[in-house]
């Protein structure tokens, strides 16, 4: 009966409005309070023992973090370009850049949702005016964006590796093939779909559009370094690294790209 209490009350909160996280929350503290003989006290330091043992999670708000600066600063911007420059001048090429788009982003943030999100808003419009369906583009980018689960720094990873107490680092080293394997997959695939059904390719820039475009992506990019390299280097414990990517992303975003804060336009 008092689990259906606390079902109760958290379906009421979302039915009125509350947000998920107060619904969750506030519900767990009135059923404590209501049901039990637990202290407001108590609670407090419920919550502190629970985090004790699983501080790696911090590593999740960090790299949510970090993909929002990363969306909002225009990094996802630059490495669509670059991704385009790559592979964009073979036969379905823009959505080949969008899987490889997605790859990049995904080794960014560590997110599926902030990945098809960043990617996704800037790719599909663009794919649907060269003569993509809407069933194509957005089956090729939400595809692409579940590779964040794969590809390291991978969110779910980390909340897997704090449930079941193993390493981040060993995680996401055992991510980073199967990744790149499933990305190079769903490029073959749709390289094969596109001679078949003689989708448009983007005409080849040259050289000097891939080393311009990268140089433009790099500050972003550098980030794939920061956090895979400062992990396996010895530098970074994962949580660590998740802090310095958000640092450093806000810092590209801010003060070199100039797409947001104080500096924004100027």
């Amino acid at each position: 009966m008092t689990v259906v209490l606390l079902f109760a009350m958290v379906i009421g909160l979302l039915a009125i409005g509350v947000p998920i996280a107060v619904a969750l929350g506030l519900s767990s503290i009135l059923f404590l309070l209501l049901f039990s003989d637990t202290s407001l006290a108590a609670i407090a330091q419920m919550l502190f023992e629970a985090f004790e043992g699983h501080y790696t999670l911090l590593a999740i708000p960090f790299f949510i973090l970090a993909s929002a600066f990363m969306t909002t600063g225009g990094v996802a911007r630059r490495i669509i370009r670059f991704s385009i420059a790559c592979v964009g001048h073979f036969p379905g090429g823009l959505a080949m850049a969008g899987v490889f788009a997605c790859m990049l982003f995904a080794a960014l943030s560590g997110s599926s949702p902030a990945t098809v999100v960043a990617i996704g808003s800037i790719v599909i419009g663009a794919m649907r005016q060269v003569g993509y369906s809407k069933e194509f583009a957005a089956g090729v980018i939400c595809n692409a964006g579940t590779l964040g689960i794969l590809i390291p720094p991978s969110i779910v990873m980390v909340v897997y590796a704090a449930a079941v107490e193993v390493s981040v680092g060993r995680m996401f080293l055992a991510g980073v093939i199967p990744g790149l394997v499933a990305g190079l997959m769903l490029m073959v695939a749709i390289y094969v779909a596109a001679v078949w059904r003689k989708l448009p390719r983007e005409p080849w820039r040259g050289w000097g559009e891939v080393f311009a475009s990268a140089r433009d992506a790099g500050w972003g990019l550098f980030l794939i370094v920061i956090i895979l390299g400062g992990i396996y280097g010895g530098v970074f414990t994962p949580t660590e690294a998740a802090a310095v990517a958000a640092v450093w992303a806000f810092a590209v975003a801010s003060f070199v790209y100039r797409d947001m804060g104080p500096l924004a336009g100027s």
